[in-house]
């Protein structure tokens, strides 16, 4: 049985003009463990075709199943982090983390529940700033008390909406070695959008080229073949990674370039 399977996939929504097809016969299966990033022009429904998976939107046509299980609502199997972080801002991050922990687990003691939130604070880095509240955190804190809060629940799909796109380009290095290494330890799947080629010839195992929308689908899957763990220099300075970075290149900016750019 495939773990996750987007099978023939088509959202459609009505406008004053009519209805429109954004996404148009989805098929893309992904395996337990796989990291597989998402790219494509604005408007091509990347963040439609992941609110499908995460249970936030549903199909108008198809199926989109986890474990042989249609999805059709939001769960704790599946969680989602946003680029603008969604924290509560009355809150610490300490207590962002808790909210999360106690709405799944409310059976558990309150000792168990403190135990998972410190655990998963110190997975990010982020004890020494507990008990700071998000308007006293850098970006790139905010967005580690986020994948905290998504990885506390212990979710089966992680699912990353252009997570690292507002942070600076150190930030951004420093969150992508993280995320490798947490992906790595706790055997994650991950589905990322991202609009960032090098991010995702670094990070994924397959990257999911979109064709533009409306009725967008999938125009090609790469295979990204280098060996894990990754080295991010070497890694750059080779052949088939130039090779790589270049086709993708030309799918975007020739083979589907947006006309009206």
């Amino acid at each position: 049985m495939s773990f996750l399977t987007i099978d023939r996939v088509t959202k459609v929504y009505p406008t004053p003009n009519g209805p429109t097809t954004i996404l148009d016969g989805i098929d893309l299966t992904v395996n337990e463990g796989e990291f597989i990033c998402l790219i494509g022009h604005s408007g091509c429904g990347k963040s439609t075709l992941l609110n499908m998976v995460s249970g936030f939107n549903t199909p108008t046509s198809g199926t989109v199943t986890l474990n042989g299980n249609p999805i059709i609502e939001p769960g704790p199997d599946r969680m989602m982090v946003f680029q603008n972080y969604c924290l509560l801002p009355w809150l610490t991050a300490y207590d962002n983390v808790y909210l999360a922990v106690e709405s799944v687990y409310p059976t558990y003691t309150e000792a168990q529940k403190q135990a998972i939130v410190r655990e998963h604070l110190e997975m990010v880095g982020l004890t020494e700033s507990a008990t700071k509240k998000p308007g006293q955190l850098s970006g790139g804190m905010k967005q580690r008390v986020a994948i905290a809060r998504a990885l506390a629940i212990k979710p089966q799909v992680l699912i990353l909406d252009e997570p690292f796109g507002a942070l600076d380009a150190i930030t951004k290095e420093e969150l992508q070695d993280e995320l490798l290494t947490i992906w790595t330890q706790h055997k994650l799947t991950v589905l990322m959008i991202t609009h960032d080629i090098d991010e995702a010839l670094y990070l994924a195992d397959r990257l999911v080229m979109m064709t533009n929308g409306p009725a967008a689908t999938i125009g090609e899957v790469l295979e990204i073949p280098f060996d894990r763990p990754r080295d991010r220099e070497k890694i750059m300075a080779s052949s088939t990674y130039m090779e790589l970075r270049n086709y993708a290149l030309d799918f975007l900016f020739n083979r589907y370039a947006h006309l009206d750019d």
